[in-house]
């Protein structure tokens, strides 16, 4: 059973994070979706406090593993990594709704090998600061660059956030043998109501190329942008990201 939190009270949310993150990367959500709905947010397999699959961790093993929470056809929501798995989750028929918030899965091209190196690039430098991340992370203009590609206000991240963020993708078990997920997999359309956003500054899945293709892939889904946002959307702007994940579910 994965690692996962619950709070609020209602119909059920389940959020999941991206690759080298962990449920805490939705903190800023939570309580604002709490407000109507029981919220659960998850460790994926090889990330925060979830061990590892003992196979591949392919984008359905990783579905399968979320099966496992045994709710009766919850909405989903996931960003980058968590949002191929939501797509995933819809496709099977377990999930009653979907948002995903910038997902894998649309990459192509050239596009493929940028995205693998610029998150092997974020592994390594997490991994070689990881001991000091606490002072690497502790001024704002430090948060800035280290930040960059993650989210467009780094700001909005405290330094100890910023930090544990950091440990987060040093540290996990499952970096290596999910990284190709984030490229190859390919998207299905779900059978339920389903929403994609694409956060308007992504510089990782970006934003410019794969959310165009995202509606021509998967045109009978729903597809609206999150304005001044990054790849992890999430603290950027906690309350445009609510919106999305309470609209998705209409």
């Amino acid at each position: 059973m994965l690692e996962h939190t619950r709070t609020g009270s209602g119909a059920p949310v389940v959020l999941m994070h991206g690759i080298g993150l962990d449920r805490h990367a939705w903190d800023p959500v939570v309580p604002l979706l709490a407000r109507e709905r029981e919220v659960i947010a998850v460790d994926l397999p090889g990330f925060g406090a979830s061990a590892p699959l003992a196979g591949r961790p392919t984008i359905e093993a990783l579905a399968a593993a979320v099966e496992e929470l045994g709710l009766d056809r919850p909405h989903v929501a996931g960003n980058s990594l968590g949002g191929g798995i939501a797509l995933e989750l819809g496709r099977r028929g377990w999930a009653g709704s979907v948002c995903a918030l910038s997902p894998i899965g649309f990459s192509c091209g050239r596009e493929r090998a940028y995205v693998r190196a610029t998150l092997q690039a974020i592994r390594t430098i997490a991994g070689a600061i990881d001991p000091h991340a606490g002072a690497a992370y502790g001024g704002p203009s430090r948060r800035a660059v280290l930040m960059s590609v993650s989210v467009a206000r780094p700001v909005n991240v405290p330094g100890p956030v910023a930090a544990s963020w950091n440990h987060a993708v040093a540290r996990c078990s499952g970096w290596d043998a999910t990284l190709p997920e984030t490229t190859d997999w390919r998207p299905r359309m779900p059978g339920c109501p389903t929403t994609i956003a694409w956060a308007e500054r992504d510089r990782l899945l970006l934003a410019g190329r794969q959310a165009p293709r995202a509606r021509r892939w998967l045109p009978e889904a729903r597809h609206v942008t999150l304005h001044g946002c990054g790849h992890v959307p999430m603290w950027d702007d906690p309350e445009q990201v609510a919106r999305a994940i309470a609209d998705a579910r209409a």
